[in-house]
């Protein structure tokens, strides 16, 4: 087989780089661990944020209802007559708007527990660390002085 000339190989090699071109970089954006680690968050996000949700429509909000009187939040609701004489009004359901108040309140919550457990849990590990690092410095400090010590009794022997 015939070897390429320099001008040549260069001239591949800039072809091969945009050849890559966008779908190369791409391929390398989406093959990195953080945007991996990223979709995954989102799609797990995606999931709990319908528990939180299913748990402020179908538990909170009808006790809260209760408590309130027997009160549905969900068709809480202002009609408005449409000032130019046309039959359609304008509706605000602040009732749902209430709800969503209440979901975010709720996500915002746990994310902010699940934030605070990690980090706890962090703070932990690295204090366990730190403890086990000066555990094993105080041990060569005391290997060091009992080797001294044998030096030292070894030459007053002498």
């Amino acid at each position: 087989m015939k070897k390429l000339s320099e001008k040549n190989q260069e001239k591949l090699s800039k072809l091969n780089k945009k050849g890559r071109g966008f779908f190369g970089e791409f391929k390398e954006f989406i093959n990195r661990g953080s945007v991996m680690d990223l979709a995954v968050g989102v799609i797990i996000g995606g999931a709990f944020t319908a528990i939180v949700t299913s748990l402020v429509n179908d538990i909170i909000m009808p006790l809260v209802g209760l408590v309130a009187g027997g009160v549905d939040f969900t068709t809480l609701s202002i009609k408005i007559d449409n000032f130019f004489g046309t039959g359609d009004q304008a509706v605000i359901a602040y009732g749902n708007f209430l709800q969503n108040v209440v979901n975010f309140l709720l996500v915002a919550f746990c994310v902010f527990l699940v934030v605070k457990g990690m980090n706890k849990m962090r703070e932990r590990a690295e204090r366990l660390k730190k403890k086990k690092e000066e555990k094993e410095e105080q041990e060569e400090i005391d290997e060091t002085l009992v080797l001294l010590r044998e030096i030292r009794d070894s030459l007053k022997k002498k």
